[in-house]
């Protein structure tokens, strides 16, 4: 398992929320949804203006605000008739915190 840095509380996002992660690889949205699970996602679509942390969550997918497509937040995969892909960031809980991958932070604080 590759190193994980920790990144706050996952009451710090409401259910049904997102809150956005700002890092050397750009931002991140990062998901909780109703049943406490916590996705991240990139936050802008390639090519679009959207910012999905602005998006209808609904169980385990976020509709973009912009153009409506609806993207699974396990895969990062377009759902129907949609077409694209966005970048899914590995995460754990661990003791109600997120832990998202070394990889977008650089130099800060790694949780073993």
């Amino acid at each position: 398992m590759s190193q994980f840095i920790d990144i706050g509380s996952v009451k710090d996002i409401p259910p049904r929320g997102a809150r956005v992660l700002r890092t050397p690889e750009g931002e991140i949205a990062v998901f909780r949804t109703a049943l406490d699970q916590v996705f991240a996602v990139d936050e802008w679509l390639p090519g679009k203006a959207g910012p999905l942390s602005n998006g209808i969550q609904h169980g385990t997918s976020v509709t973009d605000p912009m153009y409506n497509w609806v993207f699974d937040l396990h895969t990062g995969h377009a759902q129907g008739a949609d077409e694209g892909q966005i970048r899914v960031w590995d995460l754990h809980l661990r003791g109600g915190r997120i832990l998202i991958t070394r990889d977008v932070l650089g130099a800060a604080k790694v949780v073993a």
